[in-house]
């Protein structure tokens, strides 16, 4: 018994519960994919905020894609789970990757080359400043009274 095609339109699969009866090509890849970048999403966002703890800005940057991803992995987990009408995946599958972009080229380039020139500025000052090949010796005292041991100069009492 050969099967009979499908004759309906596209946007006729959007009022349609997701599941596995009805979309046998998306329903398990994706939410696998949904639950292994969720995973992946949580040890990338341990790891690059250990190597960048010192850069706020980066850090930052990480929790907003951590958040982005926890939200939109878990919402295509859930829909998934519960049947939920193919037009609510298709809507967070395109805002999640919407607000990964938007974070990731739009929202943080300018913070973040607002602080690299922070940085530039600061390691061009602290270069200034000991530019001078002297600048981290002590000036010797110039003064023709020696001073005991005690470091003080007794003074005398009138």
């Amino acid at each position: 018994m050969p099967h009979e095609p499908h004759l309906t339109s596209p946007w006729d699969y959007l009022l349609q519960r997701f599941n596995s009866e009805l979309f046998p090509d998306l329903h398990l890849p994706l939410w696998v994919a949904a639950l292994v970048l969720l995973v992946i999403q949580v040890i990338l966002y341990n790891v690059r905020t250990r190597r960048l703890h010192r850069h706020e800005p980066l850090v930052t940057m990480q929790e907003w894609l951590l958040w982005t991803g926890i939200t939109t992995f878990s919402l295509l987990l859930v829909e998934a789970l519960f049947n939920w009408l193919f037009v609510f995946v298709l809507l967070t599958v395109i805002l999640g990757i919407a607000a990964y972009i938007w974070v990731r080229f739009y929202r943080f380039p300018p913070l973040i080359e607002a602080y690299n020139a922070q940085l530039r500025r600061a390691r061009f000052f602290s270069a200034a400043k000991y530019k001078h090949p002297e600048a981290t010796v002590r000036a010797k005292r110039t003064t023709s009274r020696a001073t005991p041991r005690g470091g003080r100069a007794n003074k005398r009492k009138r």
